[in-house]
């Protein structure tokens, strides 16, 4: 298949372009240099060189915080810049998925979300998430929505380096205990996105590693493993703290974990549990270090 990818250059990106690549398919990998996805002529002119058969829509402005007060340039990359994208491949015959997040959700739920249960976003992050859900709803008619929540990968920043340079640096840190989500590693999203696409089973996903766990709980987890693997590197003490400890601009969701409902119903493999793919990352990114 013919895979064109957007937000090529960030960490769930460059795994899918890779991996993509790797399992035989011709993939046209487009960053924000190479494609302004705001600008819905150079989509129109970029899916028609490329003909695509699939488009995986990487690309989000994802900065949280900063989007409480960038709110144009939230909702120009997340709404506009997906409503361009969700048009182009319409008009080329492009199966399109979007990512999405579990910042759709207000978090107060006691339960974890199913794909169809009411969204509510409280930041201006997760209501230009939501609007970019919606029009991909209204104008492609071969979609797939897919929301995941606490992702990390290889490439970029994300909570798992943070915390292995912050264990090297501090002899104690405070870690956030009452939020709870699922943390999930791009390769394994990725190699879902990779089942996925290549069927008709259009609709919404929720799609994370297994099983759940808190911020504090999560950074545990870090610290032990990747203390087994370079035994007495990461001596550090990881104490819990309250969200309220910690206040931030953007509201944070208390409970983002999400049933994987439409991922069994549809009759995919689930993505493992998070400990394993932690494992994994872990292994690969303490051995070579990379950005």
């Amino acid at each position: 298949m013919n895979i064109l990818v957007t937000g090529a250059a960030g960490q769930l990106g460059k795994d899918v372009v890779s991996l993509f690549q790797k399992a035989g398919h011709t993939v046209d990998a487009f960053d924000r240099n190479s494609l302004d996805i705001t600008d819905l002529e150079a989509c129109f002119m970029r899916l028609n060189e490329s003909k695509p058969d699939v488009v995986i829509h990487c690309a989000a402005y994802t900065a949280v915080d900063q989007a409480e007060q960038e709110v144009e340039a939230a909702y120009a990359v997340n709404a506009v810049g997906t409503r361009n994208m969700a048009l182009a491949s319409e008009r080329v015959g492009a199966r399109f998925c979007y990512i999405s997040t579990d910042y759709v959700f207000d978090g107060t739920s006691l339960s974890p979300y199913h794909e169809y249960d009411n969204t509510n976003p409280q930041s201006v992050y997760g209501k230009s998430k939501r609007a970019g859900e919606i029009l991909v709803q209204s104008l492609s008619t071969a979609f797939f929505i897919v929301r995941t929540s606490w992702v990390y990968g290889l490439h970029g920043n994300n909570f798992v380096k943070t915390m292995l340079k912050l264990g090297k640096e501090k002899p104690e840190i405070k870690v956030v205990h009452d939020q709870k989500g699922s943390p999930t590693f791009t390769m394994d999203l990725a190699n879902f996105l990779l089942q996925l696409v290549q069927t008709e089973k259009y609709g919404i996903y929720h799609a994370s590693n297994a099983d759940s766990c808190t911020w504090y709980e999560f950074a545990k987890e870090i610290f032990a493993e990747a203390e087994k693997m370079l035994p007495g590197t990461f001596s550090v003490q990881v104490h819990p703290c309250t969200t309220a400890d910690f206040p931030r601009p953007a509201p944070r969701p208390m409970n983002s974990v999400m049933e994987h409902l439409s991922i069994r119903t549809n009759g995919f493999e689930d993505l493992r549990p998070w400990k394993e793919g932690l494992r994994d990352f872990l292994n690969q990114y303490l051995q070579h270090p990379q950005e």
